[in-house]
């Protein structure tokens, strides 16, 4: 399993959120995003909304399979950036 925490520093509105679950969806690991208590599929839109706002939080991407790597990596300078 790989495990990243991040403060994102964009702005996470409709679009962004899309993009982030057209990201993820590209990859076969498990990933998820962790916001305090609350543990989330990043391949769901709906699961990101019940996230709420994003921005400026720290937040915590797991993933778990054989592309896990390259999918924290490309999730994490999304959020980043």
């Amino acid at each position: 399993m790989k495990e990243q925490n991040l403060k994102i520093t964009a702005s996470i509105e409709a679009r962004e959120v899309a993009l982030i679950v057209q990201t993820a969806s590209k990859f076969t690991s498990n990933i998820k995003i962790m916001l305090d208590d609350k543990k989330v599929n990043a391949k769901s839109i709906m699961g990101l909304i019940a996230l709420g706002g994003l921005d400026g939080k720290d937040v915590t991407i797991l993933a778990e399979g054989h592309d896990e790597e390259e999918a924290v990596k490309e999730l994490s300078d999304f959020l980043t950036n």
